[in-house]
This record gives C-alpha cells, sequence and structure tokens, in this order.
C-alpha cells in the first residue's frame, strides 16, 4: 500500500466471529478484504447476547464505545445495532455505520411484544445511525418503507460468492440439498411437510447446517421428519468442513431454500455458482437474489405449492437441465467478494457507491 492513505474502521460484531451463519460469513469475508482496499480494520468483539442483551451487556457496549477514538468510525453488525436502546445508541459519539442482514422483527419464532419492540428499537437506532449497508435492494425497501431511512443513507453491498466447478449430482436418488441454521425462518418444516406429500418419488434430502442454533426448532423438525417415516430420506448433517460441503454441491440434482425470509440468500449464490437447478421461496430478497429461469419459486409458507414445484422439478429432466443452465450463466455474472468489500471501504472512506 506505498503511497497509498489507510482509513481505519472498528467492526463490532456480537458473539463469536466463526459462527457458521451466512451474516457472520459476511462479517468474515469483509474483515479479509477490506484491508486491500485501504481499511484497516479492527475488530471489537460485542457480547453473545444480543439480539436479547442484558442492561449489563448494553452498558459493557457503552463503557466500550467511550473508550474509543472520538473520530473513530463504527461499523456495527446489525444483530447488534438494531437491539440497542435508544439511549445506548444515543451515547455512542463516534461514526456510526449499521451493517442490516435482515430487519431483527423479521425473524420467525417471536411474540407479537418482542416483534414490537424489536421493530422499534431498530427504527430508533437506525435513525442515529450515519450510514447503512445492507445486502440487497429488497432489504433497501424495507428500510425505506418500515422504518423511515432514507434512501440516499443506505447503501447496497451484495455478498460476494466464490467461483466454483460446475455440479454434476448424482440422479439415483435424486439428491435434494438445503443450507443453512436450522431455525423456525428456515421453513425446514415446510419443506418436509411438501417431500411427506411426493414420497412415491426416489429422492434423499441433505439438510446442512447448525443445529444448536434453536434447539427446539431441531427437536420439533427431528419428530416431524419420524412421525412422516423419512428418518432414512432427511439427514441433519449439522455444521461441515468447507471440503465436505463441497461434496454436498457437486453430489446434489436440486438445490432447495424454503426460508420464510432472505435478507439476501448467499447460499443461493453458492448453488448457482455451481450450476444447480433450485427451488425457492419469494421470501424477502430470495425472489431477486435468483433469475426466474434458474428457479422454481413458491409462496414462502405454502406446503402444497413447495411439492409441486418439487416434484415438477423432480420428474422432469429437460425442466432441471434448463433451470441447471440458466442457473450457471446467473452464477458467472454474481459479485465477488472484492466487489463487496470496495462497496463497503467506499461507505467507511465517504465515498460514493
Amino acid at each position: 500500500m506505498r503511497g497509498r492513505s489507510v482509513t481505519e474502521v472498528y467492526f463490532a460484531i456480537p458473539g463469536d466471529i466463526d459462527a457458521p451463519t451466512g451474516g457472520y460469513g459476511y462479517d468474515r469475508r469483509l474483515m479479509a478484504a477490506l484491508p486491500s482496499f485501504g481499511v484497516a480494520v479492527k475488530h471489537v468483539e460485542l457480547p453473545s447476547g444480543f439480539p436479547n442483551p442484558s442492561a449489563a451487556e448494553c452498558e459493557a457496549v457503552a463503557k466500550g464505545a467511550a473508550q474509543l477514538p472520538a473520530n473513530a468510525t463504527l461499523l456495527i453488525d446489525g444483530l447488534a445495532y438494531g437491539a440497542f436502546p435508544k439511549d445506548l445508541a444515543e451515547g455512542i459519539a463516534q461514526r456510526i455505520i449499521a451493517l442490516v442482514h435482515h430487519p431483527l422483527a423479521l425473524e420467525t419464532g417471536l411474540s407479537e411484544e418482542r416483534r414490537a419492540e424489536l421493530a422499534r428499537s431498530e427504527r430508533e437506532a437506525l435513525a442515529l445511525a450515519d450510514h447503512v449497508i445492507v445486502p440487497s435492494a429488497a432489504t433497501k425497501r424495507i428500510l425505506e418503507s418500515d422504518y423511515g431511512v432514507p434512501a440516499k443513507s443506505i447503501s447496497i453491498a451484495e455478498p460476494g460468492t466464490d467461483p466454483a466447478q460446475r455440479a454434476t449430482g448424482t440422479g439415483t436418488p435424486m439428491q435434494l440439498l438445503a443450507v443453512g441454521a436450522v431455525t423456525q425462518r428456515k421453513g425446514y418444516d415446510v419443506l418436509v411437510d411438501a417431500l411427506e406429500a411426493i414420497k412415491e418419488l426416489d429422492w434423499r434430502l441433505t439438510i446442512t447446517g447448525a443445529k444448536d442454533r434453536d434447539e427446539e426448532a431441531t427437536s420439533a423438525l427431528l419428530a416431524q421428519v419420524a412421525q412422516a417415516g423419512l428418518v432414512d430420506r432427511v439427514t441433519l448433517s449439522g455444521v461441515v468442513v468447507p471440503a465436505t460441503l463441497d461434496r454436498f454441491y457437486e453430489s446434489t440434482d436440486v438445490f432447495v431454500l424454503p426460508s420464510l425470509f432472505e435478507g439476501y440468500g448467499m447460499v443461493l449464490g453458492e448453488a448457482m455458482a455451481r450450476g444447480l437447478p433450485i427451488v425457492c421461496t419469494t421470501g424477502g430478497a430470495a425472489a431477486e437474489t435468483v433469475p426466474d429461469g434458474a428457479a422454481v419459486k413458491v409462496k414462502p409458507g405454502d406446503a402444497e405449492a413447495l411439492s409441486r414445484a418439487l416434484e415438477n422439478v423432480l420428474s422432469d429432466r429437460k425442466l432441471r437441465s434448463k433451470l441447471a443452465d440458466a442457473s450457471w450463466d446467473a452464477g458467472r455474472k454474481l459479485p465477488t467478494w472484492n466487489e463487496t468489500a470496495r462497496r463497503v471501504a467506499a461507505v467507511v472512506m465517504g465515498l460514493k457507491v
């Protein structure tokens, strides 16, 4: 970086930075790539209680912020920032850039009271942010319409996708793959309902993702699989190492994303990078992340529609081939992580994106 000025940013992230989720993955890739664009990153580990922090954890955040330079720029992950009480957000003197993967109130399984609390806290916190970064145009529209964030204060930095070899699939039985932590928002219960209705087809499903994020949802899903008589056809693999995940993608015939809402849907990018035919919902940004020609899309939460879509794709080789070709073409046009970091760096430096 000879002759190049370096800007510093404090990247505040709650809990374990190595947590196997899309949001944490986005954060890790930013931390690795931002220095190449003139932004030195200092990781600030926030308490793990967010988005349900205790009073003591909020106090710890306030004390930590007070110790940082007054002219510092803070890039704060929305998993924490959206749950900041108003007095905590107001007390931070430094420049704040909020990174909103998806609004906290749109998480599935919340009580109406908690949903309202999170919507209020995130609205108040975002009003105090100097700028907001989101992963998709869909999330930007939600923040504008429901949270009152001015369009000029929001920048889109779509997640990057690594290049990959085109998947070859298996064929017999047809291998279905879903990737993401087991939580209510991911809609795996809807997926099992949909698959139960097409037992006569020869398929196997692997769900790859953390099983300890929502233990209640995991227990309920395992019980549902057993009750449906699908124990020998549905596998919850838990978190796997990257090499194993690559093998799963390689042997997959159809990628499935049954989520009720996605702020972007990074795994859809991974599927397109491998040219996989996709069946997904239109929840949140998922409807726009994948071009129409690369996926069969259904309304989130509609098990009957999802079942029909899966039956059509599994039964029609020409349809799978058409979807796969469109997916492969779309995957070649996805942004890289360098492009993502470049956009975020521009925001940090106060430049137009």
